[in-house]
């Protein structure tokens, strides 16, 4: 059975309790192998490495730090296939978005950060009060917390930015999909990477986790993960006065509006909503239709649902593999029977799927209104529900109407429509006529119980920089 280590000071190593928890496969339910069980005496020996680390790697030219981010994503991108394999058995992903979108995003983030670090600058101002200029400095030592469900991409897309702004990281990997971030931790140790710079600490949430943002020694804490977890974060930072970035959750609208061409970007449409078994943050998974097309709408979109081939991750056709964990299988099979307590129509899926692992099939419903727990309350799975809308008034009235406020996108044939609905969406990001388009230099990030702060670009190497002005009279 495979053992996946911290990766502390430069060097892999067990937990200093010598316990170790289970990994499991989703497309079985069963362990396939062990993670080290940290807790806070593994905390304080990566807090300790990354603090001694602080002065050598914030003192490197920034040339020097994209370098090594670069060879870095090097040695990632040269083994593509062996982070597409092991991110597809921890997380149960089809093996094919994991080797086509996953890992090579994770490769992006290493290589845009690296750019960034040389192109990150110093403002001046003058004319007004003498001559002023802003020094951005790192912050020390940083933590961040990465989720299960995109496992090494969104690991580095908080670990590159930290990095590269000149800080030293301690990292924790969601302890259910730790695969892909520890095997960061060795390709790091193979290329020399400069000890105590990156540091990956294992372990569950209450033990490794709030150690980690509740030690003195950690000027930051990026989070992505849950909205429960993140207020919780947040409650413990304050006191201390520290900075924090939350990525949370999601209940994104899709609208779809009669003008628009709906037919051909069904794929899409579809995809939005199902893609990783929904559980993106990203997923549009609640999906508002015109009235006037609700009704074809409705019957294309579940044709193709029950289209989707959903098997085991590792087979090339599959493209809706199981859910991660007995623990979420259970919270989404409580949701599907709470949608048919609230009096929904289950249109397709609605069920496990009779086979080993956590399978859910991907389930469409309709009938609920704004209101119920169905269409508030963020499900995280394969299932989307369609709502009608008359006009633009309304459409507008049901996609806010939720607590979260993360993403959304508008399908409209009229510029001036998509402009004006998306200026009024209370959302951190507005697709048109498209989904999940990424450009690496804009801010991601919601509002509401979606987050707070933004991520990407200038706007993280922000977030791990403090500013300091100074004034020269002239």
């Amino acid at each position: 059975m495979r053992r996946y280590l911290h990766f502390i000071g430069g060097t892999p190593r067990p937990a200093r309790s010598g316990r170790w928890l289970d990994v499991f496969d989703p497309a079985i339910a069963k362990p396939y192998a062990e993670v080290a069980a940290g807790d806070a005496a593994d905390i304080d020996d990566a807090v300790a490495a990354a603090r001694a680390a602080f002065p050598h790697w914030s003192g490197l030219p920034a040339t020097e730090r994209a370098r090594w981010l670069e060879r870095l994503a090097d040695a990632l991108d040269a083994r593509t296939d062996d982070f597409a394999h092991a991110e597809s058995r921890d997380g149960g992903k089809p093996l094919r978005l994991a080797r086509e979108i996953e890992i090579p995003r994770a490769v992006a983030n290493l290589r845009f950060f690296a750019h960034a670090a040389t192109q990150f600058a110093s403002e001046s101002h003058h004319g007004q009060a003498g001559l002023n200029y802003t020094l951005r400095a790192p912050l020390g030592v940083v933590a961040a917390i990465s989720p299960w469900n995109l496992p090494l991409y969104l690991f580095t897309w908080k670990i590159a930015p930290a990095l590269a702004a000149g800080n030293t990281v301690v990292a924790k990997p969601s302890e259910i999909t730790p695969a892909t971030a520890s095997m960061l931790g060795e390709l790091a140790a193979e290329i020399g990477f400069p000890s105590g710079a990156l540091n990956i600490v294992h372990g569950l949430g209450q033990e490794a986790g709030e150690a980690l943002i509740d030690h003195a020694d950690i000027a930051a804490v990026s989070f992505t993960g849950s909205t429960a977890v993140g207020q919780r974060i947040t409650a413990r930072m304050a006191p201390r006065l520290k900075k924090v970035s939350l990525e949370l959750g999601g209940k994104n609208p899709t609208l779809v509006f009669a003008d628009s061409d709906w037919r051909t970007h069904l794929d899409v449409i579809v995809r939005s909503a199902f893609q990783n078994s929904g559980q993106i943050c990203l997923c549009g998974s609640r999906l508002l239709i015109e009235r006037t097309i609700y009704a074809e709408f409705r019957d294309a979109f579940v044709q193709h649902a029950l289209a989707l081939r959903v098997g085991d991750p590792m087979d090339p056709d599959a493209q809706m593999g199981p859910l991660v964990s007995q623990a979420h299988f259970d919270k989404v099979v409580a949701a599907l029977e709470r949608a048919r307590a609230e009096g929904a129509r289950v249109l397709c899926g609605g069920h496990a799927l009779q086979r080993p692992g956590w399978f859910v099939a991907p389930t469409v419903i309709e009938g609920l209104g704004p209101d119920c727990a169905t269409n508030r309350d963020e499900i995280f799975g394969p299932v989307a529900t369609l709502q009608p809308f008359d006009d633009d008034a309304q459409a507008l009235t049901l996609a806010n109407a939720s607590d979260y406020g993360l993403a959304a996108s508008i399908w409209t044939t009229r510029l001036d429509r998509a402009h004006r609905i998306a200026a009024s969406l209370n959302v951190g990001m507005v697709w048109i006529n498209t989904w999940l388009m990424r450009d690496l230099r804009t801010p991601f990030g919601g509002v509401g119980q979606s987050g707070l702060g933004r991520e990407g670009g200038h706007e993280a190497m922000r977030f791990f920089t403090d500013a300091k002005n100074i004034g020269i009279a002239l």
